[in-house]
């Protein structure tokens, strides 16, 4: 038995349905990695603020949820390989006049974020001529943006482009990437995190993620919800 902790907020990569069922890409590779390595999954939900405290208290063994490998969190978990990157960007209303995604663009804007993650940390670190309204998950801050009271959003940019497809999303558009984008606030990736010195947990994972890059299912996961190679380079 593996208890993975996710958020269940953050689609398409983790999200809860309605009628309490967890989906999303991260759950898929989750699974597609305990059935590699003969295991049973088990999930946990948690608050994204607290994921890290509850795993070094024990409530699961490993964080399957979109975590950034950053300088910052490696010194609390022990992480392994990547098994996806992509890069941070903004989204704003359709009519927005913003045509960049500079300090000096967002001057005396006010900027919707999740706390507690890279995007937060980059956005109060960049832009210090606007307004950074933290919020507990991105689906907050996105109702806010589609509802007027935000200038603009920052997150990965797999999850604005899932969320502009959507009737939600219909008001606004994607303003651009940051550039560039420091991998001491990014990190390398996202990985899975598990509690420190736990080295056997880390090299079973990285040898699944590497099986399943190579046997075809994390391409079939992958195509089920994006229409590019979110693993990113192979490096």
């Amino acid at each position: 038995m593996l208890k993975i902790g996710t958020e269940g907020a953050y689609p398409p990569f983790n999200n809860l349905t309605a009628d309490g069922q967890l989906v999303g890409f991260d759950i898929d590779i989750a699974n597609a990695l305990c059935a590699e390595m003969k295991v049973t999954c088990e999930f946990v939900t948690q608050d994204w603020d607290g994921i890290i405290p509850a795993l070094q208290a024990g409530k699961f063994d490993a964080i399957i949820a979109s975590m950034s490998i950053t300088p910052e969190r490696a010194e609390k978990v022990d992480f392994t390989q990547k098994y996806y990157n992509t890069p941070s960007a903004l989204a704003g209303p359709k009519d927005s006049p913003l045509t960049g995604v500079t300090k000096a663009d967002l001057a005396g804007k006010t900027i919707g974020v999740a706390t507690s993650t890279t995007h937060f940390n980059y956005a109060s670190q960049t832009y210090t001529d606007s307004t950074i309204k933290g919020y507990p998950t991105s689906q907050e801050f996105l109702l806010d943006l589609s509802n007027g009271r935000l200038d603009a959003v920052e997150d990965d940019i797999s999850v604005l482009e899932e969320w502009l497809k959507t009737p939600d999303g219909a008001c606004c558009k994607l303003l651009g990437q940051p550039s560039p984008q420091p991998d001491e606030i990014f990190g390398q990736g996202a990985g899975i995190a598990v509690r420190k010195g736990e080295t056997d947990l880390v090299n079973k994972l990285n040898a699944a993620i590497k099986a399943i890059r190579a046997n075809g299912k994390y391409k079939e996961i992958n195509d089920k919800y994006f229409s590019f190679d979110v693993y990113g380079s192979e490096n």
